[in-house]
C-alpha cells in the first residue's frame, strides 16, 4: 500500500455530464491508452407499492469511505495494469435520471480496463459506507437496498 493521501471521490449532488466530459476529454493526450472503460449509475425512478421514487439522498461515513476507496484503488491498481482510475460518487440528492457514480478506467488494453472498472464498482457497492435514503414523490423515505 502507497503512503498516499486517500483521494477524495465525493461530488455534492450529482455528477453532471460536463463534468464527465471533461474527465474523457483530458484523456485525449494520453496516447498510451487504448481503451476506457466507464460505468455510469443513474437514479431510477422505482415504483414501490403505490409511490414513485423522485431522487437518492446520499451520505457517507467519509473519513472511513475514502479510507477505504485508498485500499481498493491500490489493491485494483496491483491486480490490473491501468494507466489510470477515477471515481466519483454523489453526497447528497441526486433526482431520478441523474448520475450518482461515475467510474472511469483507462489502460493499454480493453480487458484490463472492463474488469477493473467492473471490480470497482462491485467493490464499492459491497464495502464503501455510503447510504442512500430513497426519497418518494410524497417526500416520505425509505432506506436504499442495494441490489449485487
Amino acid at each position: 500500500m502507497s503512503n498516499r493521501t486517500p483521494k477524495n471521490i465525493f461530488v455534492a449532488g450529482p455528477v453532471s455530464p460536463q463534468f464527465i466530459g471533461e474527465r474523457i476529454a483530458n484523456h485525449r493526450e494520453k496516447t498510451d491508452i487504448g481503451a476506457h472503460a466507464i460505468f455510469l449509475g443513474q437514479v431510477r425512478a422505482d415504483r414501490i407499492g403505490e409511490k414513485n421514487i423522485s431522487a437518492i439522498e446520499y451520505s457517507a461515513y467519509e473519513e472511513m469511505a475514502l479510507e477505504k476507496m485508498h485500499q481498493i484503488r491500490e489493491a485494483i491498481f496491483a491486480k490490473y495494469t491501468l494507466t489510470c482510475m477515477h471515481v466519483y460518487h454523489s453526497l447528497g440528492r441526486v433526482d431520478a435520471g441523474e448520475i450518482s457514480l461515475f467510474v472511469f478506467c483507462s489502460a493499454a488494453h480493453r480487458h484490463a480496463a472492463i474488469a477493473a472498472c467492473q471490480e470497482i464498482v462491485e467493490r464499492l457497492k459491497a464495502e464503501l459506507p455510503v447510504w442512500g435514503k430513497e426519497i418518494f414523490e410524497d417526500n416520505s423515505y425509505r432506506w436504499k437496498q442495494n441490489i449485487t
